[in-house]
């Protein structure tokens, strides 16, 4: 990490939500050049990392007061949706990093707020370790934070799943901490990557989203300053968007997917794709059929699109005044939008060889990146449960539960 540890000291600062639009577009198509060869290779993008972190769009949901653009949220999920669609890993790695300063503006206090929201700004990265393997369920945490006599805490327990952790200068972890006459409650303890007893082990073998190092953090009696820590259990006390805006991100990747899945599967058919003899044409895009079927898919691809930016409306309106109402429809939208989106990723990823034909499953071609891809990221969080909080709001009137996933 070394070699990477001084990216942020050139850090630019963007300043309206149209320059982070347009910064993530130019990003992305610097990204998508190298994407297959990364995936084929596992090469992990930390120059890319770097790239994202010089040009200052990991700061962009810093507040205004702090010195950031605060984007709105239909912005921050178009450019989410633009990195993904160029690589999904490279979305997915800063995804905490923007859940985690959220965490700081929602519970964080004046002085903490101040201190992290500057290295924001000067391009330090944020990671995560959250979740944890072996455990009843997915908010089942066994890590703990306890009290030290020097007046701060010691950090114990281990995570999986920690997207972002290899990249980062700083390790948000979850942890749980006993509160005088509460039990234990949630907080999250912000880490220095190079903390004593801190350790990642880069052993994430998923399928897909290879390039995330999405894999283990051993914490072993980590010392943590007491102004290190932050009550996140206070977040889901009232109406809140904090779990709408995480998966307003996650949403964001699956549409990136599902589009950058669409146009190689264009590009494929119009280039190299030979027409099916039956047709009579020269060629496979003058094929009626598939004429028909790439209507289909664009359709699909642009319906979560439409969804995705009509979530992020719906997560600014909430964020900026925000009822029991207001977070009750933010969370469905969102939900709405990660059904559309999950379903659109699978499905385009998958009718992308349809559409193709045999040579598209060639190895060397790594086309099955985008459905392994797909296929990973949209095992994030199942939308069978999104569905049924969707339908008891429509039919009962049922508010979404308040928790981190909806």
């Amino acid at each position: 990490m070394a070699e990477h540890e001084h990216a942020h000291e050139h850090a630019h600062v963007i300043r309206t939500d149209e320059e982070a639009v347009a910064t993530a577009a130019r990003l992305a198509a610097a990204f998508a050049a190298g994407a297959a060869e990364r995936d084929a290779r596992r090469i992990l993008p930390h120059a890319e990392l770097d790239e994202l972190s010089r040009s200052g769009l990991l700061a962009i949901t810093v507040p205004r007061e702090h010195g950031g653009a605060d984007v709105r949220a239909d912005t921050l999920a178009e450019v989410y949706r633009l990195l993904a669609e160029a690589d999904p890993s490279i979305a997915q790695i800063p995804q905490s990093h923007v859940v985690y300063l959220r965490v700081l503006a929602q519970q964080g206090d004046a002085d903490q707020q101040k201190f992290f929201f500057a290295e924001a700004l000067a391009g330090k990265r944020f990671g995560n370790a959250q979740s944890e393997a072996h455990t009843r369920h997915v908010q089942d945490y066994r890590t703990r934070l306890r009290p030290h006599r020097d007046g701060g805490y010691v950090l114990t327990g281990e995570k999986f799943y920690c997207t972002g952790a290899l990249f980062a200068h700083w390790v948000p972890v979850l942890a749980q901490l006993d509160v005088p006459g509460e039990g234990d409650r949630l907080h999250v303890a912000y880490v220095p990557r190079d903390a004593p007893g801190l350790e990642i082990v880069d052993d994430w073998s998923g399928m897909g989203q290879r390039t995330t190092a999405s894999g283990t953090v051993r914490l072993d009696d980590v010392r943590v300053p007491a102004e290190r820590v932050v009550p996140h259990h206070l977040t889901f006390t009232g109406p809140q968007v904090h779990g709408a805006y995480a998966q307003l991100l996650h949403t964001a990747i699956d549409a990136g997917i599902a589009g950058g899945a669409l146009r190689e599967a264009a590009e494929f058919v119009r280039t190299k794709a030979r027409p099916w003899f039956e047709s009579g044409y020269d060629t496979a895009a003058e094929d009626p059929l598939l004429i028909q079927r790439f209507g289909e898919l664009a359709i699909t691809e642009r319906s979560a699109r439409a969804l995705l930016a009509e979530a992020g409306r719906a997560v600014e309106t909430a964020r900026h005044a925000l009822t029991d109402e207001a977070a009750a429809e933010a969370s469905i939208a969102v939900a709405v939008a990660k059904t559309a989106a999950d379903r659109a990723a699978i499905e385009i990823t998958n009718a992308l060889f349809e559409v193709s034909g045999t040579r598209s499953s060639l190895d060397g071609l790594n086309l099955h990146r985008h459905w392994r891809n797909a296929r990973t990221h949209t095992l994030h969080d199942p939308v069978r449960w999104k569905v049924q909080h969707i339908g008891r709001h429509v039919l009962n009137g049922t508010p979404p539960p308040r928790h981190g996933v909806i």
